[in-house]
């Protein structure tokens, strides 16, 4: 399956990707949200800067799903700590997740740079930062034509 993945331009969360700085993105919630248990290990994640909405500038592959639920609010932040090597959380965005009942830890290899790819987003019924989309190439607009995975 595919997925498209909002990250955080103010964290440089895709550029210290890109840089290899770290390995693993988060989501958290109180309640059970996607990508819990949407994503699975082989999906390929096409990623957007939060300020450019619909442009994905690159893509990996999950090498790890990690979920948990119903954390007490330690039990989260040891989480969270406990892979802050592979996430490199800044501090705001670290306060902003850290305590949350539902975490979902997602390990990305094979990541690679694409040339601007537009989209569309207009069939989703719900829009939030991670949008699970079948199959990629029915969502790129053709004026940057079909990208293959």
């Amino acid at each position: 399956m595919d997925h498209i993945v909002y990250l955080d331009e103010k964290a440089q969360e895709l550029e210290n990707l890109l840089l290899g700085n770290k390995s693993m993105i988060i989501r958290a919630s109180q309640s059970c949200e996607i990508p819990y248990g949407e994503v699975n290990e082989g999906d390929m994640l096409y990623f957007v800067d939060s300020n450019d909405e619909e442009k994905i500038k690159a893509r990996g592959r999950v090498s790890s799903v990690f979920c948990y639920e119903m954390l007490t609010e330690e039990e989260s932040f040891e989480t969270i700590i406990r892979n802050q090597d592979k996430l490199q959380l800044p501090d705001n965005l670290f306060e902003k997740i850290a305590g949350k009942k539902y975490l979902v830890l997602i390990g990305v290899e094979s990541l690679e740079s694409l040339i601007p790819l537009r989209f569309s987003i207009g069939n989703f019924k719900e829009l939030g930062d991670w949008l699970p989309v079948g199959k990629i190439e029915e969502y790129i607009l053709a004026d940057r034509g079909i990208i293959s995975a």
